[in-house]
């Protein structure tokens, strides 16, 4: 039952909503407060070569980086929802409100998605830095170790017969008076720049793929059959569009007639935000602020935590059927959570509280004979219940 034919969206579904907003944001509060802790300085070695690598400044710095994998694809996302979605072909089938309707729902879980995939990499990412407390490459440099006194500050090792310096000594052998950089020497794992630039321009490529039609031809395309879904959505996006008449289910078509390849073009604006990625994180390990693996790493928090985030909110790019749009919204009953026993968040009641959209389901159920025979029956039962039970409540979250 598409969500465009309800009316206004019911007080208990906005609220869950917000809650899923408030959830998103305390995420990355969370991350903000670990960030600001002091992290754990693992015990190093004065002749480790791989923290001895001069300091240099970062040729991405914070503030381009959160221009960039933050800032650009919200903007783009919500500028390409309220300019370009739907498409053409729909939005002649569709009254004003219907229209604004999809555009503020785009929107809102295209953000959804976006600010679930930052939080989330940023999260984990600012725990782990202060949980393991690897030092920098430049770490060294940053330190200014006090060499005159280093059995002062020797934790551990079995090289002190062959000389002083080969041991494991602890950060309080660093005499910088910088304690703000002392710190984030030793956070090298895994690499922030890397987890934030692939959870925010992964998904925004991610999301221009559903949008404009960008997948890997298949022969699900074959089997694809006209619509018959009241949604008059159904078939439109914002550049690629699929007619119904161009899959005809009664006639046989040729194997190499199934697909067909998208535009090149569209592939290049799919490509750029992971090109910006790879960019971002090869300067990592470039500026001497990162190891190989922590750039790695970093880069695999964000893959996995944009996957998902897109996956959680969008259609998957697999399914020929889906055409791009994202998941409807929950119905205002299931809006908070559903309990064992309840198919999905998605039943017949829909999202509205109005009469109108009530009298719509009512309508639709009477006019159903089979519908009619299912609530004739389910009365009956309720009664046999009732008295074999003595009148007991209904399982918490079950269908109303």
């Amino acid at each position: 039952m598409p969500f465009l034919e309800f009316g206004r969206p019911s007080l208990r579904l906005i609220f869950s909503y917000i809650l899923d907003w408030t959830v998103i944001l305390a995420t990355a509060g969370v991350g903000a407060a670990i960030n600001s802790i002091e992290p754990y300085k693992r015990p190093f070695s004065l002749l480790n070569l791989d923290i001895a690598f001069p300091f240099a400044p970062s040729t991405v710095s914070v503030k381009t980086l959160v221009l960039a994998a933050i800032v650009a694809p919200g903007l783009l996302i919500f500028l390409l929802s309220i300019l370009l979605i739907p498409g053409p072909s729909a939005t002649k089938r569709l009254t004003r409100g219907q229209l604004w309707r999809r555009k503020l729902w785009e929107w809102n879980v295209g953000w959804m998605g976006l600010g679930l995939s930052l939080a989330s990499a940023y999260f984990i990412t600012q725990g782990m830095k202060n949980l393991f407390g690897v030092a920098r490459p430049h770490m060294l440099a940053v330190c200014q170790p006090d060499l005159g006194n280093i059995d002062s500050h020797i934790v551990g090792g079995f090289g002190q017969d062959i000389s002083a310096r080969w041991t494991l000594v602890s950060a309080s052998i660093c005499q910088t008076t910088d304690t703000a950089q002392l710190k984030d020497s030793f956070r090298s794992f895994p690499s922030g720049h890397s987890s934030t630039s692939w959870s925010g321009l992964l998904y925004l490529s991610l999301w221009f793929c559903a949008k404009f039609g960008v997948r890997i031809p298949t022969f699900a395309s074959r089997l694809a059959s006209p619509s018959t879904s009241p949604d008059p959505l159904e078939d439109s996006l914002p550049v690629h569009r699929q007619d119904a008449d161009s899959f005809p289910s009664q006639r046989t078509r040729p194997l190499e007639t199934a697909s067909a390849a998208p535009p090149t073009h569209l592939l290049v604006l799919a490509f750029v935000p992971i090109g910006a990625a790879i960019y971002v994180t090869g300067s990592r390990y470039a500026d001497f602020h990162h190891h190989g693996f922590d750039v790695i790493f970093g880069s695999l928090i964000g893959i996995t935590t944009s996957t998902l985030s897109f996956r959680y909110y969008q259609m998957p790019l697999s399914h020929h059927s889906t055409n791009g749009w994202a998941w409807g919204p929950r119905s205002k009953t299931r809006a908070f959570g559903v309990g064992v026993g309840t198919e999905g968040y998605v039943g017949e009641e829909g999202w509205d509280s109005n009469v109108l959209g009530r009298k719509r389901r009512n309508t639709r159920r009477d006019d159903n004979p089979m519908d009619r025979k299912e609530d004739m029956e389910m009365q009956r039962h309720t009664r046999s219940d009732s008295a074999g039970s003595g009148g007991s409540a209904p399982l918490v979250g079950g269908n109303e």
